[in-house]
């Protein structure tokens, strides 16, 4: 039989297999069968009510690892004329997720003759995120408006949970803000302070955690229609 290594001779020493190969063939970290490592993603998103309608805030950056794949995305994604979501998790997921519901919403406005309603929207996504909650790394905050119940945010968790919330936040950087949110948080704000609200809490986040960048865009939804706003990296309120 042939040895491959003497024990007894420290040099000739081979690391083990991760999985049987031929011998003379060592496994190596960067062989093309090693096992897959799961890709990092991060993000910071929310959403807050007003008397009217609601606010979305979201950092731009898509990172892969420690790399950085888009420093400018767009993580605020259109569902209907007045409801968006806010997606976090893996990026592929979640555009997957959210062309499903467009889709099937668009279909059932046409049915109802009219526009949808944001709850109807935030179901849907629970439905879809539920059924596959052990395939899909997928969290969303949807928020719109609508003539039965005004101004709405809904978070699906990543197992699919679907809860109407006054505030919500999501993402890798939510972690670092969650005290901040609650201290500063105050029921009944203006549109004015739910802008400056979440454009503070999103900046620390993008301070702290380093899968959150790039710049902050914001949204604002109300019976009059949309409000996109952008604040560049170097106009943050708050930074390093």
């Amino acid at each position: 039989m042939e040895v491959l290594f003497d024990m007894n001779d420290p040099a000739s020493v081979q690391q083990p297999f991760a999985k049987f190969v031929e011998p003379g063939c060592p496994y190596r970290a960067d062989d093309v069968n090693a096992p897959e490592k799961g890709v990092s993603t991060g993000t910071t998103i929310m959403a807050v009510e007003f008397d009217g309608g609601v606010v979305m805030a979201a950092d731009s950056r898509t990172s892969m690892g420690t790399y950085v794949a888009n420093r400018a995305s767009r993580k605020i994604s259109k569902v209907d004329e007045k409801i968006f979501v806010c997606r976090c998790g893996s990026a592929a997921d979640t555009q997957a997720l959210t062309g499903f519901v467009v889709n099937y919403l668009g279909q059932h406005a046409i049915e109802l003759g009219k526009e949808p309603s944001v709850y109807t929207a935030a179901n849907l996504f629970k439905l879809i995120a539920y059924n596959n909650k052990d395939n899909l790394l997928a969290g969303f905050i949807i928020a719109g408006y609508d003539d039965k119940r005004g101004g709405q945010v809904y978070n699906v968790t990543l197992g699919g949970s679907l809860v109407r919330v006054p505030v919500a936040c999501d993402g890798s950087g939510s972690g670092y803000i969650a005290g901040l949110m609650d201290a500063e948080y105050r029921p009944k704000m203006t549109k004015a302070e739910c802008l400056a609200y979440c454009t503070k809490a999103v900046a620390h986040a993008m301070c702290r955690d380093g899968s959150s960048g790039g710049l902050i865009r914001t949204m604002v939804v109300d019976k009059n229609g949309i409000e996109e706003g952008v604040i560049e990296g170097n106009k943050l309120p708050y930074g390093p």
